[in-house]
């Protein structure tokens, strides 16, 4: 299993931080350590890219279309489709988070700390 980094690059966005050694496991929030090591298997990392590549490659054609003036409503059915897309990551990241995250701080004792985290991120995420 290889970890790989998480760092906030901006307040509602994550990404994969450059500058930290892929050996780490740390999990950031904002600028602060979470409670927890966050490791995520190799696949699993693998797919969640993957999905994010093509919803990232779907937004340049969204936008290839408003520079075209291709008609409004084929523009929003595109946005639609996106946001779909999104939504399905973030299910895949949440259902593992459940599983694999809040696990390991049960097993680690820190099972109240990483549900406040959650709490708090699912009240930035859910409209």
């Amino acid at each position: 299993m290889t970890n790989k980094t998480f760092a906030r690059s901006e307040p509602d966005e994550y990404s994969l931080n450059p500058n930290c050694d892929p050996s780490d496991a740390e999990h950031h929030h904002g600028n602060q350590l979470s409670a927890h090591t966050h490791v995520h298997d190799e696949e699993s990392l693998r797919r969640i890219v993957n999905r994010l590549s093509r919803i990232e490659g779907h937004i340049r054609g969204i936008k290839t279309m408003v520079q075209e003036s291709r008609p409004c409503p084929d523009v929003l059915v595109q946005i639609a489709a996106v946001r779909g897309a999104l939504n399905r990551v973030a299910r895949i990241i949440l259902d593992e988070h459940l599983s694999e995250c809040i696990g390991r701080a049960a097993q680690e004792g820190k099972i109240e700390v990483e549900i406040e985290e959650l709490k708090a991120a699912l009240d930035r995420f859910l409209p």
